[in-house]
């Protein structure tokens, strides 16, 4: 399990793209996701090139599995890594990338129902303040 405090933007800051653990395999992983010290919620994350997209620097994507009634940029976004779904790959078309995107997530729905999966979600990772940092976790 791997666990990162960040501020919100639509991709993680090269900053902690570079200071992934260097055993960490890109594709698709599944975990949770918390806004500010709000609710915790399901979530896929992309770790990698995007090869659709034809990206020449790793990145690191959120997608969180909830409707947010208004913007949170400048929120604190933390994230805890709980399992690998699969690695990454281009795809022929939009659709079939969009396809395999909502795969992923219903992937990560069914897994994190699991009760080794759904107890993370109460971890007190996600009621740690930036200021109160514990070991392994990452901030900027």
């Amino acid at each position: 399990m791997y666990a990162f405090i960040i501020f919100w933007s639509t991709n993680f800051p090269d900053s902690v793209v570079d200071h992934l653990p260097a055993d960490i395999c890109t594709g698709i992983y599944y975990g949770w996701a918390c806004v500010g010290n709000g609710d915790v919620h399901r979530m896929v994350m992309s770790i990698g090139w995007n090869p659709y997209y034809k990206n020449t620097k790793k990145s690191m994507e959120t997608h969180i599995i909830h409707t947010f009634k208004e913007d949170f940029y400048g929120e604190t976004l933390s994230v805890v890594i709980v399992g690998y779904i699969r690695p990454e790959k281009s795809f022929d078309s939009l659709d079939s990338l969009i396809a395999a995107i909502h795969s992923d997530i219903e992937e990560a729905k069914r897994r994190l129902d699991l009760p080794e999966h759904y107890k993370l979600k109460e971890d007190i990772f996600f009621r740690t303040t930036v200021d109160q940092i514990m070991n392994g976790h990452c901030s900027l």
